[in-house]
């Protein structure tokens, strides 16, 4: 279900959120659908669980599972990602940098909106 890129500079936990957000997107995980325990995750990922922990806090701050007392955590029926200025900030600067280095590497304004359709696309159901 998840693989993790130790040698990432991207701390694990926001790993596991990118790749949950990105199975719900894909609709990989559907509403409803149960998810692992933050032990059962840990397990599997070999690692600790206050990671997968960290991880499961944040999707549910964003709405995207929910905990059930005694039953487990699930995809939220109702996914309502809100926006965040802070985050839409940190996403502008992330592409800022991105269109630079292809920029530097000679795309053109042309080329560079056909590669952000593309990985626009692939996110897409």
């Amino acid at each position: 279900m998840m693989q993790m890129d130790y040698k990432s500079s991207k701390p694990i936990y926001e790993q596991i959120i990118e790749q949950m957000k990105f199975n719900v997107m894909k609709n990989y995980l559907k509403p409803g659908d149960a998810i692992p325990s933050v032990r059962k995750l840990a397990l599997e990922l070999k690692i600790t669980p206050g990671t997968v922990a960290k991880a499961y806090q944040e999707l549910e701050r964003q709405g995207v599972i929910e905990t059930i007392r005694g039953k487990g955590t699930f995809i939220a029926s109702e996914i309502n990602v809100k926006a965040d200025d802070d985050k839409v900030e940190a996403i502008k600067k992330q592409l800022r940098s991105g269109i630079m280095e292809l920029k530097m590497m000679g795309y053109d304004k042309k080329k560079t909106i056909d590669f952000v359709k593309e990985i626009y696309e692939e996110m897409s159901v």
